[in-house]
């Protein structure tokens, strides 16, 4: 049984092929001012990703996203949850671009696949993680007007109140990315994760 995202795939997202809407910009094709910033992101990651480069078209939009990554980066929230957060939005928005982007990192931070599979599902195996996925989740799903109920459930999983503002924050930035990689249709530059999922 296949199970699949609460947003239904458009025909143009089904497409094997899909041409990005707006040009990566690279390293070799960069201004100066883009090209500073695409060192830093190459220096750090080791590699450039297509979405980073299609923000790029606009420095100031790339530089915001990148002070907002970085103090989100830097919070009290593990990087195996901020993963697992990431993969219940993008799910949840249908972005196959950032489901699989995640899919990598998360793998990256020590996630395994039975537990990203959870993540997906908006759940996991570890119990205080998925009051945070599941929080994530109704952040997502109801654009932050979550119940009383749902927001004292994840207060009860033990989050401070920094760590709950630290949700919202990455609930929100990856909104963002969602929608940047499915409006402009960036070239998916990981390994390909598919939006429909087996059946546990």
């Amino acid at each position: 049984m296949l199970i699949k995202s609460r947003h239904p795939l458009t025909r143009q997202t089904q497409r094997d092929k899909i041409m990005s809407r707006i040009e990566t910009i690279t390293q070799d094709t960069a201004n100066v001012d883009q090209q500073t910033l695409l060192d830093a992101i190459q220096g750090k990651l080791g590699m450039v990703p297509n979405f980073l480069g299609v923000l790029a078209h606009s420095p100031d939009a790339l530089r915001a996203f990148l002070g907002l990554y970085g103090i989100a980066e830097g919070g009290a929230l593990d990087p195996q949850t901020r993963e697992r957060i990431a993969l219940v939005i993008a799910q949840g928005n249908g972005c196959q671009y950032c489901v699989s982007a995640h899919t990598a990192i998360g793998r990256n931070a020590g996630l395994s696949g039975d537990e990203m599979e959870a993540n997906r599902s908006g759940s996991s195996q570890d119990a205080r993680a998925a009051a945070a996925v599941a929080f994530a989740s109704a952040l997502n799903t109801h654009l932050g007007d979550v119940t009383q109920v749902e927001f004292d459930a994840v207060r009860a999983a033990g989050y401070s109140d920094a760590e709950i503002v630290e949700i919202v924050v990455h609930v929100g930035m990856n909104i963002l990315t969602n929608i940047l990689g499915k409006s402009t249709q960036v070239e998916i530059d990981f390994p390909k994760v598919s939006l429909e999922r087996q059946a546990a």
